[in-house]
């Protein structure tokens, strides 16, 4: 996504048109405009005050990603209690179907008994939770993906 698409989608999140942008920044709805198309580019000054105004780092400013932003947001107001009831097989197995296949073709008590001592050895070795070993447990098998894609 370029800067103008960021501008964009940060501003609209926010709820606030060019005009209130505008007048905030003490410019012109045409300069937000031209920000906005990629016609022009805000000085660091007025990005500054941009992601204040939206309320997102300057970082976050320059990369808004709408999608990943929303998937976060919802994220960050999900109750422990709603992700109890939430089937992530089920969900995630509408994308990816092998999540779904898999349970009538693998061995999964073998794997669940050695993926176990693993969670055991963190729990042990480090003094972590359950839900703190297996979150480090999914976040290395996440590494591991990551590295074997490239």
């Amino acid at each position: 996504m370029n800067l103008g698409n960021s501008l964009f989608h940060a501003r609209k999140k926010c709820g606030l048109s060019q005009e209130d942008v505008a007048e905030k920044l003490g410019v012109s709805r045409q300069t937000i405009s031209k920000w906005e198309t990629g016609e022009t580019l805000p000085d660091i000054r007025q990005s500054k005050q941009m992601s204040l105004l939206y309320h997102v780092s300057l970082d976050e400013l320059i990369e808004f990603d709408m999608d990943v932003k929303e998937i976060q947001d919802i994220i960050d107001r999900t109750s422990e209690e709603t992700e109890e009831k939430i089937d992530w097989t089920k969900a995630w197995g509408k994308k990816y179907p092998i999540l779904v296949r898999y349970q009538k073709e693998v061995n999964t008590p073998n794997y669940a008994v050695r993926l176990g001592a693993m969670v055991d050895e963190l729990k042990e070795e480090y003094n972590y939770s359950d839900l703190d070993a297996f979150l480090v447990l999914k976040d290395i098998l996440a590494k591991v993906w990551q590295s074997r894609k490239k």
